[in-house]
C-alpha cells in the first residue's frame, strides 16, 4: 500500500490489496511447517525480502516510471561500469526505512513478550491440519472474488505483461513480481507454445501493411552518403533553445537544428533497455520486448536491421563506445544487428574520465582518427558514436568547465537550480552540447563532411522528477522557494506535462549549403524511435521492408505506441492504466479516434512482442527482396 501511494496512486485499491494479502497468507501458512526455534526468523526473513521487494520497486519507479524486472537482477550482477547498480545506489533514500515496519514491529513485540514462545503456545491446541486448512479456505475466499472483481482485459495483460504500472494497479506488487519471474523463462519457453498462431498474425499483420512507401522531396536525398550518427546520452529536447542566465544550454544542437532537419516532436519508446532499446529500436524498427530487453534475453534471436539492408548497399558499418563490450551484451547484439565492427571500451585510450568512463572530448577525438582511416578504407559508411558523459546521475566534475545555474536578479544572485540534480544535468548537457560540436568541427577540418551526414539523437530522456522541474519554471528567488499555485506566474506541470517533456531531438544535418537552404526544416509531427530509420532511409534511398515505423515526411499525423501501451499523435496524449486522455490541440476528438489508435497500439506492441519472441525471423522465410 505504501509503495502504491508513493508511486501510482490508489493505496487503498480494493484489488491489489486483496491480491497482496492471498500472496501474504500463502508465506505466512509455512510458518507452522517450521521447526519452532526457526520460526521467529522465518517471520524476519520474509519481512525483509517483502521490504526489499518494495524499495527495490519505489527506486526503480523514481528512475524509469515503470516497476522492476527479475532481469535487471541478471543484468545488474553482470554489468558494474553504468546504468544499474550505480542508479539505484545513487537514489537511495533515508525514508525508505519506512519500509522495514514490519520487521521492527516484529522485533518489538518479540521483545515485549514475556515469554518468547506465547505465539507458538496459543497453537499447541491446534492441530496443523485445522490451521491450514483454516488459511487456505480464506484464500481461496478470497481468490474467488478477486478473480470476480477482474475484466477480461486484466488477464491478456497480466498475460503480455507490458504496462508493468497497470499491473501493480490491480494485481499488487507481489503478484505481479511472481507473474515476472515466470515471464523470465518465457525466452526459452517460447518455442513450446504459440509460435504457429503467433506467425500467422505477423504474417497476416506484414501483407496488410508492408505497402511500398510513396516517394516525397526528400527521397533519395542523401542516396550514397556517409552517415555518422550519434547516440546523444540523455538529451531532452527541452534543452534547446533553452538559456539560463542568458546562455544557451545547447548552443550547437540550436546552430544544427536550425541549418538541418529537425524533428521537435520525437519520443525514444524505451523500456527496460533505457539506451540499449533506443539502439535496437532505431535499427529493427520494433518496440522493446514486454518482458525483460532485448540485448540481454533474446540476444540469440535473429533479426531484419536498417544495417543489413546498408550492408546489402555497399555500406561498411561499425559502432563506437568507450564501455566494455559486454555492458547491455552490446558486443553480441552489435554483430547481430548487422555492424562490421564494435570498438569498445579497449579500442580507446582512457586518458581523461567522466562519470562511468571516458569523457566525451576524448572520445570523439579518437572516434575521428578511427573515421579517418575508415573513409579510406571504405567507399561508404554508417557509424554510430555513443556518448557517455551526460549520463545520470549527472554529478559535477571539472571537466565541464563553469556553467552557473544560479540565478542573477538586481546585481544578487540567488541559489536556484545550483546543486540540484536538474541544474547538474543542465551542466552536464552543457559540456555534451559543446563536445558535438567539436565533432562537426572535426570532420569538417578533415573534409570527411564534404560526403557525410549527421543524424544526432538522444536516447531517452534524463528522468528527472517533475518537482525538479517545477523548481526551474515556478522558481520565487525572493523566498528560494516554489511559487504558490495561485500565483498568476505559476505553470501547472501535470502527469501529461512530464510525458510530452520526455522529448528527445533528432537533427539531421549536412554542411551543404545547397540541402540547408532548401531541405532544412522544423518538422513537428509525432515521430517515435521506430520511424527515425523508415524516415532516413528514405532519404538513403534504403528501405528495411519489416519496419513497424513509418517515413513521416510530410505526413500530418502519426502514431507512436510506447511499451507500456501509451500513445501519442499530433493531438492526443492517451494514458492506457487510467484509461484517459489529454488533448494536445484545441480539436475536438471522437471516442473512435482514441479507441482505434488505442488498439493499433496494442496490436503494435503484441506484433513487436511476438516477432521476437518467437524468433520470427529466424524461422520464417522472409518476403522477397524488392528488385
Amino acid at each position: 500500500m505504501i509503495l502504491r501511494g508513493l508511486t501510482i496512486g490508489y493505496p487503498f485499491r480494493f484489488r491489489p490489496i486483496l491480491a497482496d494479502l492471498i500472496i501474504s497468507l500463502i508465506f505466512a501458512s509455512f510458518y507452522f511447517l517450521i521447526k519452532k526455534r526457526y520460526r521467529f526468523i522465518y517471520l524476519i526473513a520474509i519481512s525483509i525480502v517483502s521490504s526489499i521487494v518494495c524499495i527495490a520497486n519505489i527506486i526503480y519507479y523514481f528512475y524509469y516510471s515503470s516497476f522492476i524486472s527479475i532481469t535487471f537482477f541478471s543484468f545488474a550482477l553482470t554489468n558494474h561500469d553504468t546504468g544499474g547498480s550505480n542508479v539505484l545506489g545513487s537514489m537511495l533514500n533515508p525514508k525508505f526505512i519506512i519500509f522495514f515496519w514490519l520487521t521492527i514491529a516484529l522485533f518489538v513485540l518479540r521483545s515485549t513478550e514475556k515469554k518468547n514462545n506465547n505465539l507458538d503456545d496459543a497453537f499447541k491446541r491446534v492441530r496443523k491440519n485445522t490451521v491450514f486448512k483454516t488459511i487456505y479456505t480464506w484464500v481461496g475466499i478470497f481468490f474467488i472474488v478477486f478473480l470476480i472483481s477482474l475484466k477480461p482485459v486484466d488477464f491478456s495483460r497480466l498475460y503480455s505483461q507490458w504496462n508493468r504500472e497497470y499491473l501493480v494497479s490491480r494485481f499488487g506488487v507481489y503478484m505481479y513480481q511472481i507473474n515476472d519471474m515466470v515471464k523470465s523463462i518465457e525466452p526459452k519457453m517460447a518455442t513450446l507454445f504459440g509460435k504457429d498462431k503467433a506467425y500467422r498474425e505477423i504474417s497476416e499483420y506484414y501483407e496488410e501493411n508492408s505497402l511500398k512507401p510513396k516517394k516525397n522531396e526528400y527521397t533519395n536525398l542523401f542516396k550514397g552518403k556517409n552517415v555518422i550518427a550519434v547516440h546523444a546520452e540523455s538529451m531532452q529536447r527541452a534543452l534547446l533553445n533553452l538559456k539560463i542566465n542568458g546562455k544557451e544550454i545547447t548552443p550547437n544542437l540550436n546552430r544544427l537544428a536550425s541549418s538541418g532537419i529537425y524533428f521537435d516532436n520525437f519520443y525514444s519508446q524505451v523500456s527496460f533497455g533505457t539506451s540499449s532499446d533506443t539502439e535496437f529500436t532505431l535499427a529493427t524498427s520494433l518496440l522493446p520486448v514486454s518482458s525483460g530487453t532485448v540485448f540481454i534475453n533474446y540476444s540469440d534471436r535473429d533479426y531484419m536491421s536498417f544495417y543489413q539492408q546498408l550492408q546489402k548497399h555497399g555500406y561498411y558499418t561499425f559502432s563506437m563506445h568507450a564501455n566494455t563490450g559486454d555492458f547491455w551484451n552490446r558486443n553480441i547484439m552489435h554483430k547481430s544487428l548487422g555492424y562490421d565492427k564494435f570498438y569498445d571500451k579497449a579500442s580507446y585510450n582512457i586518458d581523461e574520465e567522466i562519470g562511468f568512463g571516458l569523457s566525451d572530448k576524448s572520445f570523439i577525438t579518437q572516434s575521428v582518427n578511427y573515421i579517418k582511416e575508415i573513409n579510406k578504407e571504405h567507399k561508404k559508411f554508417y557509424g554510430t558514436l555513443i556518448t557517455l558523459s551526460n549520463h545520470t546521475p549527472f554529478d559535477y566534475n571539472e571537466l565541464f568547465g563553469d556553467f552557473p545555474v544560479t540565478m542573477t536578479k538586481d546585481g544578487k544572485t540567488y541559489p536556484y537550480m545550483d546543486k540540484t540534480k536538474l541544474g547538474n544535468y543542465f551542466v552536464s548537457a552543457h559540456y555534451a552540447d559543446k563536445q558535438l560540436g567539436l565533432l562537426v568541427d572535426l570532420l569538417e577540418k578533415e573534409g570527411i563532411m564534404d560526403n557525410t551526414i549527421i543524424m544526432i539523437y538522444g536516447d531517452h530522456d534524463a528522468r528527472i522528477s517533475t518537482s525538479q522541474w517545477n523548481r526551474f519554471y515556478n522558481y520565487d528567488y525572493k523566498t528560494d522557494d516554489i511559487l504558490k499555485e495561485d500565483d498568476p506566474n505559476y505553470q501547472k506541470l501535470d502527469y501529461y506535462w512530464q510525458e510530452i517533456n520526455r522529448r528527445v531531438p533528432v537533427i539531421i544535418w549536412s554542411n551543404s549549403k545547397e540541402v540547408q537552404n532548401k531541405y532544412s526544416k522544423k518538422i513537428g509531427t509525432a515521430m517515435g524511435m521506430y520511424d527515425l530509420t523508415p524516415t532516413l532511409g528514405n532519404m538513403l534511398g534504403i528501405r528495411n521492408k519489416y519496419a513497424l515505423g513509418s517515413d513521416i515526411i510530410n505526413k500530418t499525423d502519426n502514431l507512436v505506441p510506447f511499451p507500456n501501451g501509451n500513445y501519442v499523435t499530433n493531438y492526443v496524449y492517451y494514458n492506457d492504466n487510467k484509461e484517459e486522455y489529454k488533448l494536445l490541440k484545441d480539436i475536438p476528438l471522437s471516442e473512435d479516434y482514441i479507441k482505434e489508435n488505442k488498439n493499433k497500439t496494442q496490436k503494435l506492441i503484441d506484433i513487436s512482442n511476438d516477432i521476437i519472441v518467437y524468433n520470427y525471423f529466424g524461422n520464417k522465410f522472409p518476403l522477397e527482396e524488392e528488385k
